[in-house]
């Protein structure tokens, strides 16, 4: 089981995610590629908000097939290309999450691969494995 680490030593995290996280060597991994707010059928979102649910949609999609579920995410890497509009992807992010705190790096990009991508997001899940030798 992942142990979500905030130790007193360094600054406070902003809203949810934690400093550290602690996974036990007895366990699944999965990397997710960075997603973007595109559906399945090739439906690119309009607005960082309508992006930002997809990216999430998206990600959760990856864990499912995995077996995994969004609170086994460790580890999420945020590319934003509109720095105003932060506030829409942590609000997203906050009722997607729910009160799960993975590790997580936010970063301002110029632009992504493709000039209407305004967001995506990668991530890394890790999972108990209940067939190991404890």
């Amino acid at each position: 089981m992942a142990v979500f680490l905030n130790p007193p030593s360094v600054p406070k995290p902003g809203p949810n995610y934690a400093q550290g996280v602690l996974v036990n060597a007895q366990a699944r991994r999965l990397i997710i590629s960075g997603q973007v707010g595109m559906s399945a059928e090739g439906v690119l979102r309009e607005g960082m908000e309508a992006q930002a649910e997809q990216v999430f949609d998206n990600l959760f999609a990856v864990l499912a097939a995995a077996g995994m579920e969004p609170k086994d995410l460790v580890k999420l890497v945020v590319y934003c290309a509109r720095p105003e509009e932060i506030a829409a992807v942590r609000q997203v992010r906050a009722r997607k999450l729910g009160t799960h705190t993975p590790a997580s790096t936010f970063l301002i990009v110029p632009a992504l691969a493709n000039p209407g991508f305004l967001l995506e997001i990668e991530g890394e899940a890790v999972r108990e494995d209940k067939g190991a030798d404890a």
